[in-house]
């Protein structure tokens, strides 16, 4: 690593990047339990498990990411505190599937937002972690079409809760037009 990257930018890069494998792994934790509670729905369990793959590949993605920084930290408090509220809050057999889901789905925005943040401070370091970059960048590809296929879960259990009847099938061609458009803006980073 260059000696013109000071310290204390690298340092908080790493805290963000635990942040990020934090979340990572929480994300893989949370589709688990989702993926046991929606066994009545077989296009929701087709998504989550294809989603855990990705959150598996994206999970080694971020280590070599941190590999590459030669610098590790541990996630910020803040982070590890959310994490412990979620985990139990997703446990809770009070919440229903619906708010579960949205509960998911602002999480993958937080982690989105999380690696778009690293991304962004890897390229004003003048270029230094430009092998950081990459790994990243289809990291938050995949857990931005996440939040598009999310949305399908949401509409089905959502309006299910709310008057007893399943929507159109119509709900999952909308989440797979969003996730096209997605994949056709990026490129590359897709693959």
């Amino acid at each position: 690593m260059a000696a013109t990257l000071d310290a204390t930018k690298k340092n908080a890069i790493a805290t963000k990047l635990a942040d990020m494998k934090a979340l990572q792994n929480l994300m893989i934790s949370n589709q688990e339990k989702l993926l046991a509670a929606s066994k009545d729905n077989q296009k929701v369990t087709e998504t989550l498990t294809d989603m855990l793959e990705d959150d598996r590949k994206s999970l080694t993605a971020i280590n070599e990411a941190i590999t590459e920084l030669e610098m590790s930290s541990d996630p910020n408090d803040t982070v590890t505190n959310m994490i412990q509220t979620i985990e139990g809050v997703m446990s809770e057999d009070s919440m229903s599937l619906y708010e579960k889901f949205m509960q998911h789905e602002g999480l993958k925005h937080q982690l989105t937002m999380t690696g778009l943040l690293v991304h962004k401070a890897a390229q004003a370091t003048d270029g230094i972690l430009q092998k950081l970059i990459d790994p990243i960048n289809k990291v938050n590809f995949k857990n931005r079409a996440h939040q598009e296929q999310l949305k399908g879960a949401i509409y089905f259990y959502g309006v299910r809760q709310l008057v007893g009847e399943e929507p159109e099938a119509g709900i999952w061609a909308a989440a797979e037009d969003a996730v096209a458009a997605l994949k056709g803006a990026f490129g590359g980073l897709t693959e």
